[in-house]
């Protein structure tokens, strides 16, 4: 909101430079494995992170950035670690909030281990494969006459949480699949199916029997594509391979 009442298209939060709605450089600092790792990583501690985000400041040339940080000090930290000009001008979140919206906030984050960064659901996922994500969208205006706008967020548990990473059978990611194979016309039978899980991601390989008369590529991709969407909406995991092999042809028999 603040940044878009000052027209400013740049924002530091959480380890991360965000241009609009998109992360353009950094990785969240909730993904650190500790309280203290986390608030290293948001302050660009390590001259890898700090390298990262002034790369990309050469890039953009961005005429103003919003720095997001819980005190004057946090702030100013962050600037100089990034070798940015002193704070030209402060907004604190008591001008912007209500005490009943900052009262809600903070029991959230306390009671639920929730936090909220200010850009889609989808720029983060890739970051934080296995982690509960809530797309959050906010309907703003600004008085009357103003023109009222969305603000895309995203509601994260940090690694650190107690309620924060959470596993996933193989056993479901089968029933996944299998499920879809046999809403697709062109699969006849599933073979076989291979699952790598390593953290980051999935690995899916499979081998099906196809049906005879329908274009075996375009079948197969589509029905990639399809299934890699469901998965990833259905265990918040990342695809990071889908690999599929048309093994046999299934031959329907002529009705007489």
């Amino acid at each position: 909101m603040v940044a878009s009442e000052k027209n400013i298209n740049y924002i530091i939060d959480d380890g991360l430079l965000i241009k609009g709605n998109e992360v353009i450089a950094g990785e969240s600092a909730k993904k650190a494995p500790t309280k203290i790792e986390t608030v290293k990583h948001a302050l660009f501690y390590t001259d890898e992170e700090k390298q990262e985000i002034i790369k990309a400041f050469k890039k953009y040339k961005p005429e103003s950035i919003l720095i997001l940080g819980t005190s004057d000090g946090m702030v100013q930290k962050i600037a100089a670690n990034l070798g940015l000009p002193e704070i030209c001008e402060t907004t604190y979140i008591s001008d912007v909030a209500t005490q009943e919206e900052m009262e809600t906030a903070r029991r959230i984050r306390v009671t639920e281990g929730k936090h909220v960064i200010p850009v889609p659901t989808f720029e983060i996922k890739k970051d934080f494969s296995g982690y509960l994500l809530d797309p959050l969208q906010i309907f703003k205006t600004k008085g009357r006459g103003k023109e009222p706008y969305i603000s895309e967020k995203s509601i994260i548990r940090p690694t650190f949480s107690y309620m924060g990473k959470f596993t996933i059978s193989d056993t479901v990611f089968r029933q996944i699949i299998e499920y879809l194979a046999s809403k697709t016309i062109e699969i006849h039978k599933v073979q076989k199916i291979r699952v790598d899980n390593f953290g980051e991601g999935v690995k899916l390989y499979m081998e099906v029997t196809i049906v005879y008369g329908f274009n075996v590529i375009e079948g197969i991709n589509e029905f990639k594509s399809k299934a890699k969407k469901e998965i990833e909406k259905l265990t918040a995991m990342n695809v990071e391979e889908f690999e599929v092999v048309a093994k046999n042809v299934y031959v329907p028999k002529e009705e007489k």
